[in-house]
């Protein structure tokens, strides 16, 4: 006690951090996992049915379509995202003009910055097949029929993968720029005087200096896979929900849709049980806590 009374200013700097949490992200959680046990109604009774509601989640297909398509495009977004900024903050740290270095980190950032809504309006209009500029720079390369990439369901994928990656690339870039720039010069040095060119620096000095930053990353990225909303509900249409709708879309349209609040609530818990199951799996795989 009498180390919490000698820095008691600190302890109550952070009690209104405490109630914070407290009030808006473990209050809900709990009540929310209450009422995933029972039948919820907005007014009334609200009666306890035990596991009823996870086993109609469970049982129920389009649960399942939902949570492969989750897998597919988190799994897709997973390994791109993790290989592009990597190729991108390696091209340039090859960069020697520090000005050009900076304007092409500020523009693949930016991105970043804009919320889905934006983001994902603004590739809507790129690719429409008739005044988007992507049909419009294929139809000049000799592409004389218009690509539907937002109505066919097999490409649709692709453009909710690659959108996603290219839009977190250029922050990801930076986090592996800032550890490449702490990089102990020496070890180039080092190398450079064992007769190693550049290729051999990247492989044996940087790449292996970026092994904690590497798995920070992974871990980022799969606690975000069953998460994948914002971007899908600005994106999908009619034509191509069947094979992009996610596991969180469901949740949306039990919970807000049809107002069965119950059946949401399981499955978002389902989803966090998912996530905790694949981070312990993941952090046990890549060796997170050996640094």
């Amino acid at each position: 006690m009498k180390v919490v009374w000698k820095f008691k200013a600190l302890y109550l700097m952070m009690l209104p951090i405490m109630a914070y949490f407290l009030v808006f992200s473990y209050y809900p959680l709990v009540r929310g996992f209450i009422i995933s046990f029972q039948e919820f109604r907005l007014i009334g009774n609200r009666p306890f049915i035990g596991f009823d509601n996870y086993i109609t989640v469970l049982k129920d297909h389009a649960f399942w379509e939902m949570l492969q398509n989750t897998l597919l495009l988190g799994g897709g977004m997973l390994v791109i995202g993790f290989i592009m900024p990597i190729l991108l903050a390696l091209s340039l740290n090859e960069i020697l003009q520090a000005w050009f270095k900076k304007v092409v980190q500020m523009i693949v950032y930016i991105p970043h910055l804009f919320s889905w809504v934006v983001v994902g309006g603004m590739w809507i209009l790129m690719l429409s097949p008739d005044t988007g500029i992507v049909n419009a720079i294929l139809k000049l390369v000799g592409v004389a029929k218009p690509i539907t990439f937002m109505a066919s369901a097999d490409s649709a994928r692709w453009v909710m993968v690659l959108t996603s990656v290219w839009k977190e690339m250029g922050f990801i870039c930076i986090l592996y720029l800032a550890t490449i720039v702490a990089i102990n010069p020496a070890l180039y040095e080092a190398a450079r005087m064992d007769g190693a060119n550049r290729w051999q620096l990247v492989r044996y000095v940087t790449l292996p200096s970026l092994v904690s930053t590497m798995k920070v990353v992974i871990m980022l990225n799969v606690l975000s896979i069953l998460r994948i909303f914002d971007q899908i509900i600005v994106m999908r249409n009619g034509a191509i929900a069947k094979k992009v709708d996610v596991i969180m879309m469901y949740t949306y349209q039990k919970g807000i849709l049809e107002f069965k609040v119950g059946l949401a609530t399981s499955a978002g818990f389902l989803v966090i049980f998912a996530t905790l199951l694949i981070t312990f799996v993941t952090r046990a795989i890549i060796r997170y806590d050996e640094g």
